[in-house]
């Protein structure tokens, strides 16, 4: 079994608005500060969101989708990559593919992009509007997505809602355009139509239906049933993602007044089912694929 890998997500923007410790996405430094702390505690994947801003209503294309930044996406990197040396990882799958293909000229080490359609409704508190997001991700999408994935030497991070992205992945590996060993996100508890229940009997059925041998990552965003969850992630074997943006509660009702508070329970929970946490040279060998 390797070692665990975490990746955090410093945003609750849109999944959870009412947190009131996460900054918003346009402070950059004091996002960066968040993220920094988080890989002093132990994550090796910075899941960066940049500078955003969510659509107010779908658009003539059919879609509800992030407007992104890109300066501010640069200048949030530039300033993480001085002060620590993360696996930086370009979220925001939701983003148009235009903007996307800008993205990658930053330079991440990994991107985001769904592989099944977009159909998220994130209100957790009632006295906030939804926020919802929109978008189909045809086949051809994904080709055009990976080729300039290559291009870029951005490995993809591959997003799976629930088992169809699983056919969609098989369709874009026969086309030799997902370099081993492929990196893919399972999302349980995720609100919307492309929900995946946050059980053991989810997590069993999204692990025992992957296509081939890859390394597995699992986000749950579903305070009640989060932790315990990730637990069996992590004896099963696979990696774990938290963060403010997945569940910003360190227990229940009360919130992690630094997001690096998520990743400090997630190692402890680590440790006591006898889970070392990867190095960050034992992440990226993992992530990479370049093992000595």
């Amino acid at each position: 079994m390797d070692k665990l890998i975490i990746t955090v997500t410093v945003d609750s923007s849109m999944s959870y608005p009412r947190n009131p410790y996460c900054p918003p996405p346009v402070e950059v430094e004091r996002v960066v500060d968040e993220y920094v702390q988080c890989v002093e505690a132990g994550a090796r994947i910075v899941h960066m969101h940049g500078v955003h801003k969510l659509e107010d209503e779908i658009q003539p294309d059919g879609r509800k989708l992030s407007r992104v930044d890109v300066a501010g996406w640069k200048k949030m990197k530039d300033q993480i990559q001085k002060r620590c040396d993360p696996v930086i990882q370009f979220g925001i799958a939701s983003a148009r593919f235009e903007e996307k293909r800008e993205l990658m000229k930053l330079g991440p080490d990994m991107m985001s992009i769904c592989f099944n359609a977009h159909d998220e409704h994130f209100q957790p508190d009632p006295d906030y509007p939804a926020n919802e997001i929109y978008a189909s991700h045809p086949r051809a999408e994904l080709i055009e997505f990976c080729e300039a994935a290559n291009a870029h030497k951005v490995k993809v991070e591959v997003e799976s809602f629930h088992t169809g992205a699983y056919y969609n992945m098989r369709y874009v590996v026969k086309r030799g355009l997902l370099a081993d060993p492929i990196w893919t996100t399972l999302f349980l508890g995720w609100p919307g139509g492309t929900w995946t229940p946050p059980t053991p009997h989810g997590l069993n059925f999204m692990v025992d239906n992957l296509p081939f041998p890859l390394n597995w990552n699992v986000s749950v965003m579903d305070p009640p049933t989060q932790w315990k969850v990730l637990a069996q992630a992590i004896s099963m074997g696979g990696h774990v993602r938290v963060g403010w943006e997945d569940n910003p509660y360190v227990a229940e009702g009360v919130y992690a007044k630094h997001c690096h508070e998520l990743v400090d329970k997630v190692v402890r929970i680590a440790k006591e089912l006898g889970r070392a946490i990867a190095t960050p040279d034992e992440a990226r060998a993992i992530i990479f694929g370049k093992r000595g």
